[in-house]
């Protein structure tokens, strides 16, 4: 136990300090080329999973599967790959690991054989209840092959010994917890889920004769599709004959979507409540502007993730917009591994001061989120040691207090930084010249929601409350994030 807890610190220091993507989730029905078009959807998704990526189809008869490590276009670029996969029905994963190690094994879609059929299944989140589950359906006999949550749901299915394909299904949702949204094929229909509170997104799009299900509404876009309309929160949809059943088993309760989606998560041009997610970010940033009037030269945004917050404040100011900072986009996962003194660099293996544009400059740095503060710290550093007269830094959100358990890689609270210091304190550590954050009725007002209270939140907003609309039953106090990813990675002895 001493050595698996020791791997999981290493894993932990070795974590990106950005709030990382959770999965993306794509389905299409009745189309000729299915599994070409599952891969350009993936391909659209791909901000959302780098780590690996599978496509299940069926052909009326016969189940097909492929699964790789890393990106879509790397793996689902060949025609002869794309021919193996048989059929007009097909799902589609990309993964990123929130929980489960990352092995060949992890990677989705998974697929079981029931008494009603063979089934696939893609996930996009995470259970919250899965280890109290996993453990029960082990002591009832059950093998799992994977250390994937996912795999729980898969199990869940089998074992229901309901008839009909919809009725295991709603048999296993009403024993989950947490924000999900599944993606499943069976022999007669796309399936679509959304959890009861609306956590993670899924949309359902139309193209010809083929009806689409997916994480974003990009993913429709580079295929051609129409958006139709969001998938329900608490609502199951069943693609059948070219027909939308729609069924709500779950009591009604009032819909609340991860507010990351709107800051972070989506692609800029995937839509979200009517308007674009770019949209969106920029009147973070005209909000972020209202309550911090400030005076400086130029506006700089930490690229890509502060780039439209960054336009909306410099425009609503009047403040030349810059890129005082370039970005290497060639920077990937699969980087050669560095030696220390190369290491040491940083992050200038993505980044660079743009050194003629900020030079003698007062600078307004924007970022949409500060979680553990490193990146930020060298950030300020590179824009001083580049000539930068002041730095300071503004973010598109509040303060993140609180971890996250629905399928989002957050730190531990005690790793956040928002969580254990002052202002203050944080601008200190972080060496700007001052720092303020969004309000977070000012991020409701500049996403088109009512001011937040206790009465409605509205949106899944527990990263800066810790106000869990699902609370995480497997919690085991301020050690169980540690705990939950031991016993998820299969480190657990």
């Amino acid at each position: 136990m001493k050595k698996s807890i020791k791997t999981l610190k290493k894993k932990l220091k070795n974590f990106n300090p950005k709030i990382k993507e959770e999965c993306g989730v794509f389905g299409i029905s009745n189309a000729q080329d299915a599994s070409a078009l599952t891969a350009l959807g993936l391909h659209a998704l791909q901000h959302r999973g780098q780590e690996g990526c599978g496509i299940v189809t069926f052909d009326g008869k016969h189940y097909f599967s492929e699964k790789r490590f890393g990106l879509v276009g790397d793996n689902f670029n060949k025609e002869k790959i794309l021919k193996k996969l048989k059929g007009n029905y097909a799902i589609g994963h990309n993964r990123y690991s929130t929980t489960g190690d990352n092995t060949l094994r992890n990677i989705q879609p998974f697929f079981a054989d029931t008494n009603a059929g063979g089934i696939g299944v893609a996930h996009n989140g995470n259970l919250t209840n899965s280890i109290s589950l996993r453990k029960k359906l082990v002591e009832e006999g059950a093998i799992f092959y994977t250390t994937s949550d996912t795999e729980t749901i898969v199990q869940l299915i089998a074992k229901s010994k309901r008839k009909k394909t919809i009725d295991k299904i709603i048999d296993a949702i009403f024993q989950i917890q947490g924000g999900y949204a599944l993606v499943m094929l069976t022999q007669t229909s796309l399936v679509g889920v959304r959890d009861p509170f609306g956590i993670r997104p899924l949309v359902i799009g139309k193209i010809n004769n083929s009806f689409v299900l997916a994480s974003e509404t990009c993913a429709l876009d580079i295929i051609g599709a129409k958006f139709i309309r969001e998938v329900d929160h608490g609502e199951i949809v069943l693609i059948e004959k070219d027909e939308i059943i729609s069924v709500k088993p779950f009591p009604p309760r009032k819909i609340r979507p991860c507010v990351f989606e709107y800051i972070y998560f989506s692609r800029p041009d995937s839509i979200l409540n009517g308007k674009s997610a770019y949209e969106h970010r920029k009147n973070l940033g005209i909000e972020l502007a209202k309550e911090n009037d400030s005076k400086a030269d130029i506006v700089v945004p930490v690229p890509d993730s502060g780039n439209a917050a960054a336009l909306g404040f410099a425009q609503h100011l009047n403040i030349k917009f810059e890129l005082g900072l370039i970005r290497n986009h060639y920077v990937g996962r699969t980087f050669i591994e560095p030696s220390q003194k190369i290491r040491s660099l940083g992050v200038k293996l993505k980044l660079n001061a743009n050194q003629s544009t900020i030079e003698g400059k007062k600078i307004i740095l924007i970022d949409d989120s500060l979680v553990r503060g490193t990146t930020s710290y060298k950030i300020i550093k590179m824009l001083y040691d580049a000539g930068a007269k002041e730095v300071h830094m503004k973010i598109a959100c509040p303060e993140i207090k609180f971890p996250d358990f629905y399928g989002v890689d957050t730190p531990t609270k005690k790793e956040l930084l928002a969580a254990n210091k002052t202002n203050e304190e944080i601008c200190e550590y972080i060496g700007a010249k001052s720092l303020n954050f969004l309000t977070l009725n000012g991020l409701y007002k500049a996403i088109g929601y009512h001011k937040r209270n206790n009465d409605y939140p509205q949106l899944t907003d527990h990263y800066f409350t810790g106000d869990y609309p699902v609370k995480p039953i497997d919690e085991l106090g301020d050690n169980k994030v540690t705990q939950l990813s031991l016993l998820n990675t299969g480190y657990n002895n």
